[in-house]
C-alpha cells in the first residue's frame, strides 16, 4: 500500500524528511537504486536569470514542431502540479501521487530534500510517459543540483548574477563555476550571457564541451516590429517579437533558438513554427499584464538583476498615474538592491511579509528602502493588495513583485479578470 493517497498529504510530509529546506548535494540521490533518467532528448538550462522564459520558449517551439515534451520547473505558482508537465498541461494528482510511492518506495530510509523528492518523481514520470525531448530547469545552482543528475544532450546557461549566494559564492566568478556543473564532455553548451564570467569560459574547457556564446556563435539584431535571430554557418531568421515582454526576452529566445539547433532531432521546426510559438508562449508571473481600468502588473523579480530588466521596462511602458508597488522578498535576496533599481518608478510601495523557513517579515524589508515615508507595512499579503487596490484609480497601475509568494496571492486575487482576458 502506498504511504498516502492523495497530493496534499505527500507534499506535506515531503517537507520533514531533511532538517534542511536547501541541502545541495549529489550523494545522497546517488544511494537511490534505480534511477529512472528519460530516455529522449535531454536540455538543461540552469542560470540566474531568464531560466524560465527560456524553458517556455524551448517548450514552445518543440511542441509547433511537433514534439511530445516534458519539462520540470521551479516553484510554482498556483499547484504543484504545474512543475511538471507533459505536452503542455500538469500532469495529474494520480500520477504524481503514483511517483512520489515510487520515490518512497526506492529511496529506502535516505532523508531526501523537497526537491529532491519532487526531481525524481519527474524523473519517474518521464521514464513513464517517454517524451520526445525532456527540458529540465535547474532549481540552484547547477553542479550540485538534483537536476545534475541527468546528462544533458545541451546545456544552456542563461545570464548569470548575484543571488543565492549563501549556497553558491558571493561573486559572479564563484556563482558561474557552479552554474557550469551542468557542461558534460563533448555536448553543446549554449551560454546566453553576452558577458560570462571567465570560470565559466575554463570550465567549459577544462570538461571538453563544445561552446556556443552569445554575440559570437549566435546572436540578435532587433528591428521596431520584428527580429532578426543569426546563427552558425550564416543562418538568419526574420522572426516576430515574443509575446513574452522585455528587451531581456529577446537574448533569451535567442539562446533557446540556439539550443534546439543543437539537438540531435530528425526534424528542427521551421521558421513559421517557430514564429508561431514565439507569438502564442505564455509564462505566469513574468512581467504579465491585468488589463482594467487600474492595470496590474505581476513579476518575480527578486534579484539586482532582474529588477533592473523590470525598472528598464517600466520606463519604456509608462500609465497615465501612479505606480503603486506590492513587495515582499525572502530574506536571502537583497531587497536593498532590488528597491534601489524600481525605487524611481514607484509612487507608492505596500510591503508584505513572506513566509517559510526563507521568509521575511515586512518589518525587515523596510529597512531596506530609500525612503520609509513612502511605504507601508502589511501584517499579509492580501492585506497588502488590499490596500493597494483601494488606494488605486483609473490610470495607476498596481505592480505585484518580489518572491513568488506574491504573484501567488495575486493570481489568486484576480482569477476573474484572469479567465476573462
Amino acid at each position: 500500500m502506498p504511504r498516502f493517497t492523495q497530493l496534499r498529504q505527500w507534499l506535506d510530509w515531503q517537507t520533514t524528511l531533511n532538517p534542511r529546506d536547501i541541502d545541495l548535494g549529489l550523494d545522497r540521490l546517488r544511494q537511490v537504486p534505480a534511477l529512472p533518467l528519460p530516455s529522449g532528448q535531454v536540455i538543461t538550462v540552469a542560470g540566474t536569470n531568464g531560466k524560465g522564459s527560456s524553458v517556455a520558449f524551448l517548450v514552445a517551439m518543440l511542441e509547433q514542431a511537433g514534439y511530445r515534451v516534458g519539462a520540470y520547473t521551479s516553484p510554482h505558482l498556483l499547484r504543484y502540479n504545474e512543475r511538471i508537465r507533459i505536452d503542455g498541461a500538469p500532469v495529474s494528482d494520480a500520477l504524481l501521487c503514483d511517483a512520489f510511492d515510487w520515490v518512497d518506495r526506492a529511496r529506502g530510509k535516505i532523508p531526501l530534500t523537497f526537491f529532491e523528492f519532487g526531481t525524481l518523481a519527474a524523473l519517474r514520470v518521464f521514464e513513464i510517459r517517454k517524451p520526445d525531448v525532456v527540458v529540465l530547469e535547474v532549481g540552484l545552482g547547477g553542479r550540485l543540483d538534483a537536476v545534475n543528475l541527468v546528462d544533458a544532450n545541451v546545456a544552456l546557461i542563461t545570464q548569470i548574477g548575484l543571488d543565492h549566494t549563501e549556497w553558491l559564492g558571493s561573486d559572479r566568478e564563484a556563482i558561474g563555476r557552479e552554474k557550469a556543473g551542468i557542461l558534460r564532455y563533448g555536448q553543446p553548451a549554449v551560454i546566453g550571457d553576452p558577458d560570462p564570467p571567465s570560470s565559466v569560459l575554463r570550465t567549459a574547457q577544462s570538461v571538453g564541451a563544445r561552446l556556443y556564446r552569445a554575440g559570437q556563435d549566435f546572436g540578435f539584431r532587433a528591428g521596431e516590429l520584428d527580429w532578426t535571430w543569426w546563427g552558425p554557418d550564416q543562418i538568419r531568421l526574420r522572426l516576430p517579437m515574443p509575446a513574452l515582454d522585455g528587451a531581456h526576452q529577446l537574448a533569451n529566445a535567442a539562446a533557446a533558438l540556439m539550443a534546439l539547433r543543437l539537438t540531435t532531432l530528425a526534424v528542427q521546426p521551421e521558421r513559421s513554427e517557430i514564429a508561431r510559438a514565439l507569438t502564442e508562449v505564455r509564462l505566469p508571473g513574468r512581467y504579465q499584464r491585468i488589463a482594467g481600468a487600474v492595470e496590474h502588473l505581476l513579476d518575480v523579480t527578486h534579484n539586482a538583476d532582474g529588477a533592473r530588466a523590470l525598472a528598464q521596462q517600466l520606463a519604456r511602458d509608462p500609465v497615465p498615474g501612479r505606480t503603486i508597488a506590492v513587495a515582499g522578498l525572502l530574506r536571502d535576496k537583497s531587497a536593498e538592491a532590488v528597491f534601489c533599481a524600481l525605487w524611481p518608478h514607484v509612487d507608492r510601495w505596500h510591503l508584505a511579509p513572506t513566509i517559510g523557513e526563507r521568509g521575511q517579515p515586512a518589518e525587515a524589508l523596510i529597512r531596506s528602502v530609500p525612503d520609509a515615508g513612502r511605504a507601508r507595512l502589511h501584517a499579509s499579503v492580501e492585506e497588502a493588495l488590499e490596500n493597494a487596490d483601494r488606494m488605486a484609480r483609473t490610470g495607476d497601475r498596481v505592480l505585484v513583485v518580489g518572491s513568488f509568494q506574491m504573484v501567488e496571492c495575486a493570481l489568486r486575487r484576480y482569477a476573474s479578470r484572469l479567465d476573462s482576458d
